[in-house]
């Protein structure tokens, strides 16, 4: 049992697949249409504050001039996760974390997308490997 003063891990074992595509993630003004391009590729996040329209999708399709980060790969989790399902994302970064990866996070109805750099890819996969998560179909 945990003792009092430590916080209790939840450890989920998920199979995730990489994407093809290399990502980027576009900032554009609060204001900013939905841009066409937003919405091409396999996976693709828009986002909308009262700061920002953010949108990841496939670099490629970026127009010059666009606000963004280049250079991310993109892991689905596979299959469908219920709400009640707690603490599937700690179970994913915690590890990246630990091993000095930086990540962007999307999560939709259904699963959660991990977004690392592509010279990370190696690396976050050996970590989520390291702790019982599986890659691949």
């Amino acid at each position: 049992m945990a003792g009092e003063n430590q916080p209790m891990r939840i450890q989920h074992k998920l199979r995730l697949v990489v994407l093809p595509d290399v990502y980027a993630v576009s900032r554009l003004d609060q204001d900013a249409t939905t841009p066409t391009w937003a919405s091409a590729g396999e996976f693709c996040s828009i986002t909308r504050t009262a700061d920002e329209l953010s949108v990841v999708c496939p670099q490629y399709v970026v127009p010059d001039g666009v606000r963004c980060e280049w250079g991310w790969r993109c892991l689905r989790v596979v299959g469908t996760m219920d709400f009640s399902m707690v603490g599937v994302v700690a179970s994913l970064v915690a590890p990246l974390a630990e091993a000095g990866f930086g990540i962007f996070v999307v999560s939709t109805f259904d699963t959660d997308y991990l977004l690392v750099k592509d010279a990370d890819l190696d690396g976050a996969t050996a970590a989520l490997r390291g702790v019982g998560h599986m890659l691949g179909q």
